[in-house]
């Protein structure tokens, strides 16, 4: 069921996910015309959906403000100024802040400047970390990531001690899910870019332009379109790493399917799974926490591929 509109407001909008923007930030770095935002904004009134404005890293003009101001919608920038939810491109010092944040980063850096990582858990009510490059991930990173998810957990743990609640979608999103809670992208979301078409999601739109499901003026139509449910992925139905993100863009881009995810990404989903098992063990060694959510099974995969023979 569609319940989000995403509208890019500017061909330099920033990314929020795993996709990358076109070379030099944008194709042109030109606004969404007024009029196109207008009507994105009447299209969302009429389908009755919670939009989400994504800002590129520039000052819009004040008429924008004045329309965006006029419907209620969440802020996604680059900025931290006035935003709902702040995208981070690269590691730096941030003073606290009571948005959540999401930190873009690559697999290096990640492993590199974990302890800087941890510091951002103190800064924000939520951290969200997107792996820019799963799709090269190796034997040798998934052992790298299972200690930066340790040492993650650890200061998660630490923070809980102290009385304090922090997010991190890596690790406690997991704990809390009964039921997959992914993107949604193509189910869930649309997305208008400045050019007055729809996308199924933003890295479509930014991939090529050509890729639309539609405009303003006639609505969109998403072809099989129930490939972009659960129900219709013949892996992830069969799965419990409820977290994962379940990107249909990196589907399609790794595995020519958008219901059907890579082997990287299934890796990287159950090894945050399983380090989240540990973490809400450790935790409830401190306490109570959580009483009415069930332990995470211990399992012996980390593709649940390799369990296909057993699927009902």
């Amino acid at each position: 069921m569609l319940q989000y509109l995403i509208i890019l407001l500017d061909e330099a909008s920033t990314s929020f996910c795993s996709y990358p923007l076109p070379k030099g930030g944008g194709r042109k770095g030109a606004l969404m015309p007024l009029e196109t935002l207008k009507q994105g904004i009447r299209f969302g009134m009429t389908e009755n959906l919670m939009i989400q404005f994504v800002y590129p890293d520039k000052k819009l003009p004040d008429e924008y403000a004045e329309v965006i101001e006029s419907i209620d919608h969440s802020k996604i920038k680059p900025v931290k100024d006035d935003a709902d939810v702040w995208v981070m491109n690269a590691l730096a010092e941030a003073a606290p802040v009571d948005v959540p944040i999401v930190l873009r980063i690559g697999k290096k850096e990640l492993f590199n400047q974990t302890e800087s990582v941890c510091s951002l858990l103190d800064k924000t009510p939520r951290l969200n970390i997107v792996l820019t490059d799963i799709e090269t991930f190796t034997e040798e990173d998934f052992t790298a990531y299972k200690e930066v998810l340790g040492r993650l957990s650890q200061k998660v743990e630490q923070m809980y001690v102290e009385g304090k609640a922090p997010q991190l979608n890596l690790l406690t999103d997991r704990m809390m899910l009964s039921q997959m809670n992914n993107c949604g992208a193509g189910d869930a979301s649309v997305t208008l870019a400045p050019n007055g078409k729809f996308y199924v999601c933003p890295a479509f739109y930014y991939e090529d332009e050509t890729d639309s499901i539609g405009d303003l003026e006639h609505g969109f139509d998403i072809k099989n379109r129930q490939l972009y449910k659960l129900e219709y992925a013949p892996i992830c139905r069969h799965c419990d790493a409820f977290q994962c993100k379940r990107c249909v863009w990196l589907n399609r881009k790794t595995t020519l399917e958008v219901n059907t995810p890579s082997h990287e990404q299934c890796v990287v989903a159950h090894l945050e799974r399983n380090a989240s098992r540990v973490l809400l063990q450790d935790i409830r060694k401190h306490g109570t926490f959580l009483p009415e959510q069930r332990e995470i099974k211990e399992i012996d995969y980390l593709d649940p591929f390799e369990k296909k023979d057993t699927w009902q």
